[in-house]
């Protein structure tokens, strides 16, 4: 069975992904939140006195929590009202794409749009509910160090790269599948046009 142009096995791995990802984005947020003070904010100030990150890996990995007002990692400063309502935009747009699209693409591109609506829906729930995103990890050596980030933003920068890389490589698991499905590639008429092929 599908939906538009996806089908139902593919929508649900698309789903399910995305949920995966928002589950553990909001549950990590809880426990930090709960957890750790304030290591820096660009949003409301905290109670008490902002506290150092607390070290996990020595100082490669540390929780450093973070109230972004911003985009991710805690781009654009007091913005989280503009990126929410840019949010809802791209999560409609990603979701669109997977039903109309899906079916014509591969499962490597069905997983990177699950991971770019899991953490699209994961921030902007918290600039929903909070007015801000909470930030927790703290990567880098001594004084160079990465932006602070979340469960969220970390599966937004895998799905971008896995997007770059098959827009400068192409799909090579799309071109399988469509080959396992009995369509041929695109062939040319005698003026050098495409010419799409039927399934024999």
């Amino acid at each position: 069975m599908s939906v538009a142009g996806t089908t139902w096995p593919r929508l649900l791995t698309f789903a399910g992904v995305a949920a995966v990802i928002v589950v553990a984005d909001q549950v990590s947020k809880a426990w930090v939140n709960a957890s750790f003070g304030v290591a820096y904010t660009t949003g409301p100030a905290p109670a008490a006195a902002l506290v150092p990150p607390t070290p996990v890996l020595g100082d490669w990995v540390r929780i450093a929590k973070g109230y972004n007002s911003g985009a991710i990692f805690s781009l654009f400063g007091q913005t989280a009202s503009l990126f929410a309502v840019a949010s809802l935009v791209a999560i409609a747009a990603i979701l669109w794409y997977e039903v109309t699209r899906g079916r014509r693409a591969s499962w490597l591109l069905t997983l990177a749009l699950g991971l770019l609506m899991g953490g699209a829906i994961g921030n902007e729930i918290d600039r929903i509910r909070l007015g801000y995103v909470i930030d927790w990890v703290d990567m880098g050596v001594g004084t160079w160090r990465w932006y602070t980030f979340n469960v969220a933003d970390a599966a937004i920068s895998v799905s971008i790269v896995v997007l770059l890389l098959i827009g400068v490589f192409g799909d090579p698991f799309a071109q399988r599948e469509a080959g396992a499905g009995g369509e041929e590639p695109a062939g040319h008429d005698a003026a050098g046009r495409d010419v799409e092929r039927r399934p024999g």
